[in-house]
This record gives structure tokens, sequence and C-alpha cells, in this order.
């Protein structure tokens, strides 16, 4: 078993096919597809299943893939911590991120770190709260952004912000100064599928509101577009809203509620130089 087939296995695996797998990792389509038949052939098991609209992983290719990618990235942090005895700061920092965290909160921090650390390959994921969490467990990323309470995560805050009520301009709501959680009771509820979503469960349970959830998004700006055709009310953050907001109002909610963003690791005693560099610029502020 080689470092060669271990990478043609992660290469295949993530980007689903082999001839995006060779143009990634420099090989030739055919030399990926032989380091994948001489791996099944040492494991004596399929990784692969083929079918027409693809490939993907066998149960035994989905174990194989998950320890390789942890054995690349032992074998990386060989060199990465020699350096770093050296006083060099280098390797690989796997980064993930959700979308309305990433200019605001990440991308400043990013700029100094790079500055600082100029031999540090950044790769920077972005994707739901619980895309974040599979990709830390997984071994995809190596430190994630991540909406608190994260049980199973050490974690270091980032920011705390408000969470307000979201209604279309005409709304009878949008003239109030303020807006009940237990107002939006009856009102069509547009529910975020992301990580706030039990902070805004909870709080309509505790603040007597009855949420008449009629749609379900991901994204803010989703979000936005719904409630700016009518579609309903909904909860938002107030990090990443845009400064024009068009046909919709935000108002602030009673009881007040927040949202705590923090950089989390599995297991900050196992962080490679590179990332402990990024969680100690983070700490500093």
């Amino acid at each position: 078993m080689t470092l060669t087939q271990l990478r043609a296995l992660i290469a295949v695996a993530e980007q689903g096919g082999f001839t995006a797998a060779a143009d990634l990792i420099g090989m030739s389509q055919p030399a990926v597809s032989r380091a994948i038949a001489s791996l099944e052939r040492e494991l004596g098991a399929p990784l692969f299943v083929r079918h027409t609209d693809g490939i993907a992983l066998t149960e035994a290719g989905r174990r194989a893939h998950l320890r390789a990618r942890e054995a690349l990235r032992h074998f990386d942090l060989i060199r990465a911590e020699v350096a770093a005895a050296a006083g060099e700061v280098t390797g690989p920092l796997r980064l993930a991120s959700l979308p309305s965290a990433t200019g605001t909160l990440i991308a400043p921090r990013l700029r100094i770190f790079t500055d600082r650390y100029p031999q540090v390959q950044v790769r920077l994921f972005e994707g739901a709260d619980d895309d974040v969490r599979g990709w830390l467990h997984g071994g995809a990323a190596e430190v994630g952004v991540v909406t608190l309470p994260a049980p199973g995560l050490h974690t270091i805050p980032l920011s705390t912000h408000e969470m307000v009520a979201v209604v279309p301009a005409d709304h009878r709501l949008a003239g109030q100064e303020t807006v009940h959680i237990a107002d939006l009771t009856g009102q069509p509820f547009i529910l975020t599928t992301a990580g706030c979503r039990p902070l805004i469960t909870e709080a309509a349970r505790q603040g007597g509101a009855q949420l008449d959830i009629a749609h379900e998004a991901g994204g803010q700006s989703a979000i936005l577009e719904m409630v700016a055709a009518g579609l309903g009310v909904s909860i938002v953050p107030t990090l990443g809203l845009p400064a024009e907001l068009g046909p919709v109002t935000t108002r602030p909610l009673e009881p007040r509620l927040t949202r705590t963003l923090a950089l989390a690791v599995l297991a900050p005693n196992d962080c490679g130089p590179a990332v402990r560099a990024f969680l100690d610029l983070a700490e500093s502020g």
C-alpha cells in the first residue's frame, strides 16, 4: 500500500470520478485507475461501484477512504511538525465555514493568517451547520465554524449577534418597534434548516409562540427572498444581512434572542501546527 494509492483513493472518492481526481492530484487518468485497481487487489475488495451516472464508494471503500484520509493527515503532520520545530508553520489548513460567517468573521482572520504564515495552504469549505460538523467528524476539515452549543467539539467563541424578526415591509408587524415572538403565532413561518433552527424553535416554545411552519429553507438569502415574495415571516441572524433589504423589514425580538458562533476542532491536542496557529490567532482577537 503506497501513499500514491491512498491519495488516488481519496481524490476519486471526493471528486466523484477518475478524470476529476487525476486533474486534482496531477496524475493521468489511466495512472489513477491503475492505482485504484492495484489497491483493490491488495485489499481483496472492490472500493467503488460503477453506475451509469458515475461512481460511488462501496462499504469497504467508505471505510478505506476514512482511514486513508486519517493516514495522510498524520503523514502530512510529520513534515509540518518537523518544520514547526525549526520555527516554520507549514502544511495544510482545511477550514469549513458557514456562508454568513465567511466574509464577516473568517476572511479578515484569514487575511492576517496568510500574511503571517504564507507557506500554509488554506482550503476553505462552505456549507450549513450540519455539513460543517460532518466534515469535522469525517476528517475532511480540521477546524470549522459552528453554532453553539456544539457537544463533542472543542470550541473558541467568535461572535454573538442578535436574531431578528423578518417580515414584508407592508406587513402589520413592520409597524411595531419590536416584535414579541408570540406575535408570530398564526403567521406563515419560514423556518431555517441551518444551525440556528434549534434556537428558534426553543425560543418559540419558551415564548408561547405556535409557529405555523409553511416553508423551510437553508440559506439566509433564500429566506429573505421568500419573505420578500410574501410567502411568510421568519427569524434570521443579523450577521451577514445585506445593507439593502428591499421590500423586507427586520425588527428586534422580545425576548432578546442571540446566536453564538465558534471555531471548533475535534481534539485540540491532536491539531497540526497550522491549525494551532489559526486557533491562537482567533483567541487573540
